[in-house]
């Protein structure tokens, strides 16, 4: 990977629905690493009044809205699981907003390393400042269960957004690094420390020799 020209040692964070990905982002955060996340940013840019919501709605009408004029993600997320022209037209709106969101963060950052998660790290060729690719793998099955708990989305949906993301062999073939999401929490904090201490260290030699 080429190195990113902003200085800080940036870990790419990604993996599929429902791998744990948020989880293990969380836990890099309680031990007081810098998350930036591109699912959160999103978010952000799509809240009310917003230009990005503003956009939508113009585009694609009201039914995008709930009654309080905030985004209804679930009727976002149907549109544009069911019409590839919708969602091409949707990415062409955010992606660039999102991108400039994480560098701004990544140039204000103060620390020598940080974490960049993003669903869609390795199907995009936005990301390829990222320093290492971090990959948490969890078997199909997992993905299924722990999405369908979570989101109360129906397992043929799901079952198309995994088909939509990259396979489970070719995201861990990308990976540099893998955090194994097949055991207890324990078990995955045990990973996510040991990472942290190699993560620094790196930081640390590419922060002497650069």
């Amino acid at each position: 990977m080429a190195h990113a020209a902003h200085g800080a040692f940036i870990v790419g964070l990604t993996g599929g629905i429902g791998s744990g990905k948020t989880t293990v982002s969380n836990m890099f955060r309680s031990l007081g690493v810098e998350v930036i996340d591109a699912d959160e940013i999103s978010r952000s840019l799509l809240v009310p009044d917003s230009f990005a919501l503003a956009e939508l709605e113009k585009h694609f009408g009201k039914q995008l809205l709930n009654a309080d004029n905030s985004l209804n993600r679930a009727a976002l997320r149907q549109l544009i699981f069911n019409d590839s022209a919708a969602r091409a037209w949707t990415d062409q709106l955010l992606h660039p907003l999102i991108r400039e969101a994480i560098h701004s963060l990544i140039r204000n950052s103060g620390n020598s390393w940080l974490v960049l998660s993003a669903p869609l790290l390795l199907e995009s060729n936005a990301y390829g400042f990222v320093d290492r690719i971090l990959v948490v793998d969890s078997s199909e099955e997992s993905q299924l269960e722990r999405s369908s708990m979570r989101d109360g989305a129906n397992l043929a949906h799901i079952k198309k957004i995994m088909a939509a993301q990259l396979s489970r062999s070719e995201r861990l073939a990308a990976a540099d690094d893998i955090i194994y999401n097949n055991s207890d929490l324990a078990h995955l904090q045990q990973q996510v420390k040991k990472l942290k201490t190699y993560y620094e260290e790196l930081a640390d030699v590419r922060h002497q020799t650069g």
